[in-house]
């Protein structure tokens, strides 16, 4: 680990100030929010520096690189591992192995095949919705999420609890995560208990806080600058 472990507790400390700061100014409860650290393509080194820390949820984003640490860390019996990239339908299963929240399902065949996988209870997924008019990014278009909610709804192995998604580059995030938490209530009419709200990273969170957000991706504010990745 190549960052001192009094600097990483400050970050900590520092952003934790910042998101009591914003639940605060919102009027939320802090015990609904929960801080996810980013790590990718940080060393599973960080990670138990993390946990040492208190740390009990981490994000990845990319299969192989969260396979390796899932398994560098198997130790860490209660650290919860949330999965926030892409998935595809063949990678399901490695997904599945160590996801405690899976917050980005998008379609159809991705719900079927973490279903099928291999697992010993429910496992929690969100749909992930795309803010964008680039089809090319990941996440369902407005239109179809109540179609994929009521998908998983019907799959036997999968929880659906909320949604997730990444604000624009090219739009104010507070009015992003406004149109988040309108797609929110429209799962809550499919599943009502699909309360959660996956949204928001360093820049962006206490946006995201006051437009409802439960779960908040931070990463760099944290960790630093990610790693040189060859």
């Amino acid at each position: 680990m190549t960052i001192p472990a009094n600097a990483l507790l400050e970050r900590l400390r520092a952003i934790d100030e910042r998101i009591a700061d914003a639940a605060r100014a919102s009027g939320r409860e802090l015990s609904d929010i929960t801080r996810i650290v980013v790590t990718k393509f940080h060393p599973p080194e960080l990670i138990r520096e993390l946990y040492r820390l208190g740390v009990r949820d981490v994000g990845e984003n990319r299969q192989q690189e969260y396979s390796a640490k899932t398994e560098a860390l198997a130790d860490l019996v209660d650290l919860n591992w949330h999965f926030i990239g892409q998935i595809q339908s063949k990678k399901a299963k490695a997904v599945r192995a160590s996801a405690t929240l899976v917050h980005s399902v998008d379609r159809e065949r991705v719900a079927d095949a973490l279903d099928r996988a291999e697992g010993d209870s429910p496992l929690d997924v969100l749909v992930q919705i795309n803010l964008t008019d680039d089809l090319g990014r990941g996440g369902v278009a407005p239109d179809d999420i109540e179609a994929l909610a009521t998908h998983i709804a019907g799959l036997s192995r999968l929880q659906l609890r909320g949604v997730m998604a990444v604000a624009p580059l090219d739009e104010p995030p507070a009015s992003a995560f406004a149109r988040l938490h309108e797609y929110r209530a429209r799962v809550q009419r499919v599943v009502p208990g699909a309360t959660w709200m996956s949204a928001g990273m360093t820049t962006d969170f206490a946006e995201a806080i006051a437009a409802g957000a439960t779960h908040l991706r931070i990463g760099s504010a944290i960790t630093g600058p990610r790693p040189v990745h060859g």
